[in-house]
């Protein structure tokens, strides 16, 4: 019997495997909660143990289906009326983060609608990663720890001792991440820029900077249809690059992904397991979240600093 912490950590359905790994990480076990179904598709939650007083983190993260983020809700309030001292909810992936802005007339701010319903029904505390914007952070009026997979991501892209290395950002919007990793790396960036005539459907994309005879290293939050990464990558190629690698934290993976990816001239895809896979793929390959979410855990509740999880 693993030995028990000073708090519980729960989890919903389709984050139970990033759980156990977090759980395992830290030596303990993972609490034990129900979710009954009912044939209509209504689902309720009941937490099988006592929490009365006790210092929870609920980890969810909140990719489609919404049933994912209601769940978090259910577990939250059903936490709340059972007289738990602390709700942490740990969010590896914050769902309608794109919707951070109204970027045309009439439109939800999806990301900001999120933040308000996490607050109302009442946790302390949120612990994510690598949200979209930044930003998101201010739509919350409870401390937010925002971690980056840069901490994983960057001594791993060292260890693979690439040679003429060059850092890209796959759009405009991500060049502030590209930038970070370029410093780090002591190495120049490109920057691809993308025109959209709708959602999820790049029209044109052009290369800023020179990549022939260079591994490039392509670096984003998510990857989604994979449409943008996979066209620049074979830009990239075609442009004279040795090689192209990507590094995405969260892989959301929809609609013709994995195929685009593995009929792409990408070496390799890095995604992290803040989301689980659909498919199976040579060319993706998964590093761990785990360890670095148990370590915040332990921090923010020995109030120590995570500071170091910040920045690169």
């Amino acid at each position: 019997m693993p030995p028990k912490k000073p708090f519980k950590i729960f989890s919903g359905t389709e984050s139970r495997y990033l759980a156990e790994k977090i759980c395992s990480s830290m030596g303990c076990s993972l609490g034990n909660i129900n979710f009954i179904r009912f044939s209509d598709g209504e689902f309720t939650t009941a937490f099988a143990e006592t929490i009365r007083g006790s210092h929870l983190f609920l980890i969810q993260s909140t990719f489609p289906p919404t049933d994912n983020l209601f769940e978090l809700m259910m577990m939250i309030d059903a936490a709340k009326r059972a007289s738990a001292y602390k709700i942490n909810a740990v969010i590896p992936y914050f769902g309608f983060g794109r919707q951070d802005r109204k970027d045309q007339p009439r439109v939800a701010i999806g990301a900001k609608l999120i933040a308000d319903m996490l607050s109302t029904v009442g946790i302390d505390r949120l612990i994510t990663m690598d949200l979209h914007a930044d930003q998101i952070q201010g739509f919350f009026n409870i401390p937010v720890d925002h971690l980056y997979a840069s901490s994983i991501f960057a001594p791993y892209i060292k260890q693979l001792n690439l040679k003429d290395l060059v850092v890209a950002s796959p759009d405009v919007g991500g060049t502030k991440r590209a930038n970070t990793y370029a410093k780090l790396m002591e190495t120049t960036m490109v920057i691809c820029h993308k025109y959209r005539s709708k959602a999820n459907e790049v029209s044109e994309m052009r290369i800023i900077g020179d990549v022939e005879g260079k591994n490039v290293v392509i670096v984003d939050d998510i990857v989604d249809t994979a449409q943008t990464l996979t066209k620049a990558a074979d830009m990239m190629t075609d442009a004279g690059a040795l090689s192209v690698r990507a590094f995405a934290t969260h892989p959301v993976l929809s609609g013709p992904a994995y195929k685009l990816i593995d009929d792409s001239s990408l070496t390799e895809l890095y995604v992290t397991d803040s989301i689980p896979l659909r498919e199976s793929s040579p060319k993706i390959k998964v590093l761990s979240i785990a360890p670095l979410i148990a370590e915040t855990i332990e921090s923010v509740y020995s109030c120590k600093s995570i500071s170091t999880h910040y920045v690169i």
